[in-house]
């Protein structure tokens, strides 16, 4: 399964401090061309841009997570601005609404995430979206603040047509993770049959929600050729070309040739 691209995952996690280099090369073998790593805080951010600087394949995402925008202070968002002009740096995220944990309040997290809109459209780079229990806030604050100018990401979706529908009017990618792998995963599975071939992602969002039969453990970006071959499954494709069309798809999100 060769030219597989993940465009999310967390291999700068300290779950993988003791094999990091291993899970790397067991992605590189089982078909990984290029994997985008995530940076979302004050800790994960500089980690991730390491990262990215040590492997030719590796790129950085990187922005403020909405559960630590409680944290954020004075001149952080400045320096996620400033690291926009890494070329390392592929696109700011992942940045949203999270209504499901209670660490930031929501004015917080809403306001973050105008804030790092903005940021996105004046270096012009796409966004990765995080929304977890938020969908009609997300899509209403996207469409306000005109994130369809930057396009970008709903990253692991998990929403319903309808709202994929909405963020496909606004320039978005659909992206699946381990999730639509799962046997009891009905909603993903149908979202996942209606999007457009050409506005479709894969991804592992590792160490976290590892495919089946994986379910339950670590996570890593090999892992992502699961997932291709369930959306191969239900978009009545061969494993190749789901792999040739989301790759295609990524390069022309990230804008990497």
């Amino acid at each position: 399964m060769k030219g597989i691209i993940d465009t999310h995952t967390h291999m700068d996690s300290p779950k993988f401090d003791n094999d990091r280099a291993e899970a790397i090369q067991r992605a590189r073998e089982a078909g990984v061309e290029l994997l985008f790593n995530v940076g979302f805080n004050r800790e994960t951010i500089p980690t991730t841009l390491e990262l990215a600087e040590s492997y030719p394949f590796v790129y950085a995402i990187v922005g403020w997570h909405p559960t630590d925008t409680a944290d954020l202070r004075e001149g952080d968002l400045a320096w996620i601005e400033s690291l926009m002009s890494n070329p390392k740096v592929a696109a700011l995220g992942e940045i949203g609404l999270d209504y499901y944990w209670d660490t930031s309040p929501k004015e917080v997290q809403q306001q973050a995430f105008r804030d790092q809109i903005a940021i996105a459209k004046r270096c012009r780079k796409p966004i990765v979206i995080h929304n977890r229990d938020a969908h009609e806030d997300v899509v209403r604050i996207l469409r306000e603040e005109k994130a369809e100018e930057v396009g970008g990401i709903m990253h692991c979706f998990s929403g319903s047509w309808e709202t994929a529908k909405q963020c496909l009017d606004m320039n978005f990618y659909i992206s699946f993770g381990g999730p639509v792998t799962f046997k009891n995963a009905r909603v993903p599975k149908e979202v996942l049959a209606q999007v457009p071939m050409d506005r479709l992602l894969l991804e592992t969002d590792s160490p976290y929600l590892a495919p089946h039969p994986h379910r339950g453990k670590r996570n890593e970006t090999s892992f992502v050729t699961l997932v291709a071959e369930t959306a191969a499954e239900i978009k009545g494709k061969s494993v190749e070309e789901i792999v040739s069309i989301t790759s295609a798809n990524a390069r022309k999100c990230f804008q990497i040739s």
